[in-house]
């Protein structure tokens, strides 16, 4: 099983959604261009792509996992926001409603991956690594579940790199993710944890689900 250790992963979050009439177009572009730009990038390990299964306001979800936090300070990494095609261009324009999330997998419990996602956002008062360990390693020994992860966003790194200087940084939140091979014991997992983390702060964090589009590694 895999457990959290000194030298963490890196992972940049895209949570988004695209203009309707455009969402065939959207797609094409993230199967056939931006992904395949992105694991090419020196330090990158893999990337997916995850369809929202609850009809939510961001209807994709996509998380490029990487060595380590600092390939995003990378000088390969923000020269590649220099040399967009068009294609691209076209596509950033039309995103709606996105979060960009980049930080560490603090904690990566489990034994693989998972077909469907359940995630939740705790905000930076509830993000206790030490505590929560224990139970997302005890997660992932239920049926159907394959995998409990801590994402701890690192603010200063998720302002977009085209933002105007100054532009105000996104809270040290963070994303509990759980997937599994079973979708309605993933999302019960992670509605459960939800509220355990959350119990005392009034209404639990909301859950999100998804289906796995697809993955590619880097070659």
């Amino acid at each position: 099983m895999r457990q959290s250790t000194s030298s963490l992963q890196g992972q940049l979050c895209i949570w988004t959604d695209t203009e309707p009439a455009q969402e065939a177009n959207f797609n094409a572009w993230y199967d056939r261009e931006h992904m395949q730009e992105r694991v090419a990038l020196p330090g990158f390990r893999y990337a997916r792509r995850f369809k929202a299964t609850d009809g939510g306001p961001r209807g994709y979800l996509a998380l490029y996992v990487t060595e380590a936090l600092e390939v995003f300070r990378s000088a390969p990494y923000q020269q590649a926001f220099t040399e967009q095609t068009p294609w691209s261009l076209a596509n950033f324009a039309r995103m709606r409603n996105t979060q960009r999330r980049v930080g560490e997998l603090t904690i990566d419990a489990g034994d693989g991956e998972g077909a469907f996602l359940a995630l939740f956002v705790l905000p930076p008062e509830r993000v206790e690594p030490a505590r929560m360990k224990p139970r997302l390693d005890a997660a992932v020994t239920q049926a159907g579940i394959h995998a409990a992860r801590l994402f701890c966003t690192a603010p200063a790194l998720s302002v977009p790199l085209n933002a105007a200087a100054g532009a105000s940084q996104p809270p040290a939140d963070a994303l509990v993710l759980i997937e599994g091979s079973d979708a309605a014991a993933t999302h019960a997992l992670a509605k459960a944890l939800a509220g355990e983390m959350t119990a005392d702060a009034g209404e639990p964090g909301e859950v999100r689900t998804f289906q796995l589009l697809w993955r590619i590694s880097a070659g």
